[in-house]
């Protein structure tokens, strides 16, 4: 995590939501200059804003709403600064909490150089890496729905599927399995949904490549050189990481990723695990997931991890291995160098 300490004549803060958005902005004495409640207009922020244009930073929240006056900043070349929502609220939470105490409180950690930055993600990746995330929620309601059919396969105690239910040509007989009109019709449904949303995701997983390949084709191929690592993976990596010379050393790429566990000490002594929700858990899930894929096709990961749980359970021998295979994606990117093996288990 950084802190923001470039030094400014005036520090704007903004507590931003959906419709409205409360602006403080403060001189470099820490006056008060302007504090309002305004419309999330783009006109009407930029009017507020004009008077100080000279030498002025923007400060806000990572919420969901920030795209728009990210952009708008870029465009009239006003510095912005994106906020790290858990750290700020560990910073300036206090007694009393509302909008207007918020804009004020970024304002004052802008000035005094103690504002936890968040990473601005380019507007140029943005819009893709919203519409991966997108692709895997879609992806997670086709499971839903296999589950969903699977669960009345048991209720009725027949035969277990000997094959995959997400894919279309497995679908034969399934609905009639199910003597009952009403139970028959629902998994037919279900079916039809499967059907469609596989049909959507296939469209959807072809115009992401696509752009992935236009932005940065020699990632993506490095990612694929992973044993285990396919399409959708690479591309969630891709678009979680962005640029991997934003973690200046593989710890801070490791805690990102969610591949460490945060503990709290006092006094020398244990006291528990703390903000484990600090990070990126897409680009958890995606590390993890070309762990596991690994581990079942790889026997030299198998012959490795199963060293370590000699040594340790299996859940914290998985966890080492992730975290391995953690550091070798960062040195990968960093030294844009293929997967390789043989250096991956002498290291």
């Amino acid at each position: 995590m950084k802190f923001y300490n470039q030094q400014h004549k005036y520090y704007c803060g903004v507590d931003l939501h959906a419709r409205k958005m409360y602006v403080c902005i403060l001189n470099h004495k820490g006056k008060v200059v302007v504090h309002v409640n305004i419309k999330t207009d783009p006109e009407s922020f930029f009017e507020l804003v004009f008077p100080f244009l000279e030498d002025v930073v923007v400060g806000v929240e990572c919420v969901f709403c920030w795209y728009w006056l990210a952009d708008l900043c870029a465009d009239h070349k006003i510095d912005f600064v994106l906020g790290h929502v858990l750290y700020m609220k560990a910073i300036h939470g206090g007694k009393t909490k509302n909008d207007k105490i918020d804009s004020y409180k970024i304002a004052m950690l802008l000035k005094g150089g103690n504002f936890p930055t968040a990473y601005s993600y380019p507007a140029e990746w943005r819009a893709t890496r919203d519409l991966l995330r997108r692709r895997m929620y879609i992806s997670r309601r086709c499971g839903e729905l296999v589950a969903h059919i699977t669960n009345t396969n048991t209720q009725y105690n027949l035969p277990a599927f000997k094959k995959k239910l997400s894919r279309k040509y497995n679908h034969d007989g399934v609905a009639e399995r199910f003597d009952d009109p009403a139970v028959r019709k629902s998994v037919e449904v279900d079916l039809e949904m499967i059907n469609a949303l596989n049909q959507t995701l296939k469209k959807l997983e072809w115009h992401i490549e696509k752009t992935a390949r236009q932005h940065d084709y020699h990632t993506l191929f490095l990612l694929r050189s992973i044993p285990g690592v396919g399409q959708i993976l690479a591309l969630v990596i891709l678009y979680e990481i962005h640029d991997i010379k934003r973690f200046p050393r593989v710890q801070d790429f490791s805690s990102y990723a969610r591949l460490v566990r945060p503990v709290k000490e006092s006094d020398g002594k244990w006291a528990g695990h703390t903000n484990k929700k600090i990070g990126n858990h897409h680009l958890k899930w995606a590390i993890k997931e070309a762990a596991i894929l690994m581990l079942r096709d790889s026997s030299e990961a198998k012959y490795f991890v199963s060293k370590l749980e000699r040594k340790y359970n299996k859940g914290k021998a998985l966890g080492i291995f992730t975290h391995k295979l953690g550091r070798a994606i960062y040195f990968m990117l960093k030294n844009k160098e293929a997967f390789d093996m043989k250096r991956f288990f002498d290291q």
